[in-house]
């Protein structure tokens, strides 16, 4: 069984930047691992992903602004987030697993991006 916690949320002005960590207890290098938010009154939503080996998906609206890697020595994921906008105001959440979405979640971490 494997706990994840993120970290790193926090109130930031638009176009600020704001990175996300996912420790993990336990090895998951042999996972995917991927983050997913959700806004008030919306359902969850797909974020960014990196494979085991390191291959990296985005959603089309945090593409060229966030980045996703991982570092497996110390069981950590990370999200660089720049050029935030109002609209990336969200719960994110950590996920691992085979798979995404996979039966590994965190407890979320909020991102708001206001002035």
């Amino acid at each position: 069984q494997v706990q994840l916690v993120e970290s790193g949320g926090d109130l930031v002005q638009p176009g600020g930047s704001l990175r996300l960590s996912c420790a993990a207890s336990g090895s998951i290098s042999m996972y995917a691992a991927g983050w997913y938010r959700q806004a008030p009154g919306k359902q969850r939503e797909f974020v960014a992903s990196i494979t085991s080996g390191g291959t990296t998906g985005y959603r089309n609206s945090v593409k060229g602004r966030f980045t996703i890697s991982r570092d497996d020595a110390k069981n950590t994921v990370y999200l660089q987030m720049n050029s935030l906008k109002p609209e990336d105001t969200a719960v994110y959440y950590c996920n691992a697993d085979y798979i995404l979405p996979g039966k590994y979640w965190g407890q979320g971490t909020q991102v708001t991006v206001s002035s």
